[in-house]
């Protein structure tokens, strides 16, 4: 229902504003005067810069800094063009050419508020939300400048609907989608610097500091969005007509990520996979161990080095076999297999004593070594031994313990057999 929404009048108020102050002779010079200001610092901006880039690439200064001054040097070509078109609008409105520069004032304020916008905007990290700012900002400062942030106000105010004794303009709507973009921005620039000191708190466990830093940040967006859309002026309560709707689709859509959501909150509060374990996935063949746990997924880091975004839903549904969990003790086996001629306890005693050498390789409990069996060309041995730091790699120390038993079943003079085979080639006699 447009009821108070007149395009009529609209279109008069446009009409009647472009008859003033755009179809008018002054508005052609100021035009070619504007032009003229924006090719010339067209040209100008470009042998500044080179000069400027050189200089700051030259310089020792911080990375924020240079990223600032960066940034700054981007805004040179607003800064040379309202310099020249000043300069010439100071001219062109003096008492010898005596041209109304009405408009061409109103770009130099364009320009003027585009550059103190930008500059301010330069503190923003978020490339994006730095964007957002600025154009948003300098769109107000634009309708401002020209006279028409009241008519547009009262324009998107008069478009709207009712819905029972409430009713949702277009400005409502805008001021809320605004207001609700900078209070999530806050909200997670706030989330992020709480989750920074929570994770500093030495008297909390990592599970903790992780769980806690997702529940101020989930509490901060939430909080947000209904303060953003209350403020606004829309009642919460006119959701409740097809809030369901809405609910029930939305729970469809982002069914698995809001079971991943709670899948990593579940995993935080039982303890059983936090920040540091060393996890084996049997299903996908993943063995690394646990370097962040974000809202959607875990980040398993393997030995070479590979990031693995494991979805949390999948550490409740699958086998996870947690190495670290609870106690951090470890048993290694080491198969290896000698010649029938050597000395059984022998070759027993020397395999303890090689597997003790590794620094890795705990002396208590200490090392053992069986027999497992006999087989088709060797006495087959486990050499067992337990280590406390499996996120430091099992292959790596495995591979140290067989290295010592090399060496000391060479200076034994014990060997280690390998199948042989043997070739008759027999003669046919006719």
């Amino acid at each position: 229902m447009l009821k108070d929404f007149n395009i009529e009048k609209q279109l008069t108020v446009i009409q009647t504003w472009v008859s003033e102050h755009i179809l008018t002779t002054s508005t052609l010079y100021q035009g070619i005067i504007i032009l003229a200001s924006f090719l010339l610092a067209g040209f100008v901006y470009p042998v500044i810069r080179r000069k400027l880039t050189k200089m700051l690439e030259g310089a020792d200064l911080p990375a924020t800094v240079r990223l600032i001054a960066t940034n700054t040097i981007k805004l040179l070509w607003p800064c040379i063009a309202l310099l020249i078109l000043y300069a010439s609008l100071v001219i062109a409105s003096s008492e010898f050419v005596g041209i109304n520069t009405t408009l061409g004032q109103g770009i130099t304020k364009l320009l003027l508020a585009w550059i103190i916008i930008r500059i301010v905007v330069q503190f923003i990290r978020n490339t994006a939300m730095r964007n957002f700012f600025a154009v948003v900002t300098w769109a107000i400062a634009a309708l401002s400048i020209f006279g028409l942030l009241e008519q547009t106000t009262e324009t998107l105010n008069s478009i709207g609907f009712s819905v029972g004794e409430s009713r949702i303009t277009a400005l409502a709507v805008i001021n809320s989608l605004l207001l609700i973009v900078v209070l999530l921005y806050f909200a997670l620039f706030t989330s992020t610097f709480a989750e920074k000191k929570i994770l500093g708190v030495k008297s909390l466990t990592r599970s903790s500091q992780v769980l806690i830093s997702k529940v101020v940040r989930v509490m901060l967006i939430v909080f947000a969005l209904l303060v953003g859309i209350t403020s606004a002026g829309i009642d919460l309560s006119l959701f409740t007509v097809f809030g369901g709707a809405i609910g029930l689709g939305i729970g469809f859509g982002l069914q698995k990520g809001i079971s991943n959501l709670f899948s990593g909150m579940l995993l935080l509060m039982d303890r059983s996979i936090k920040p540091g374990d060393v996890i084996e996935l049997p299903e996908i063949g993943t063995f690394g161990w646990v370097n962040q746990m974000a809202a959607r997924y875990t980040e398993i880091v393997t030995r070479d080095n590979k990031s693995f975004l494991i979805p949390n839903e999948d550490f409740i549904t699958q086998r996870v076999i947690n190495w670290s969990h609870g106690d951090s003790l470890i048993r290694v086996s080491v198969p290896f297999g000698v010649h029938y001629k050597s000395d059984v306890e022998k070759v027993i005693e020397i395999a303890i004593e090689a597997a003790k050498k590794p620094p890795r390789v705990l002396a208590f409990p200490e090392p053992v070594c069986w027999i497992t069996e006999f087989g088709d060309s060797s006495v087959n041995f486990t050499l067992r031994f337990q280590i406390k730091d499996a996120e430091a790699g099992i292959t790596n120390v495995k591979g140290e313990v067989l290295l010592e038993l090399w060496k000391a079943f060479k200076e034994n003079g014990i060997d280690i057999p390998y199948p042989h085979r043997e070739v008759y080639v027999h003669e046919v006699k006719d």
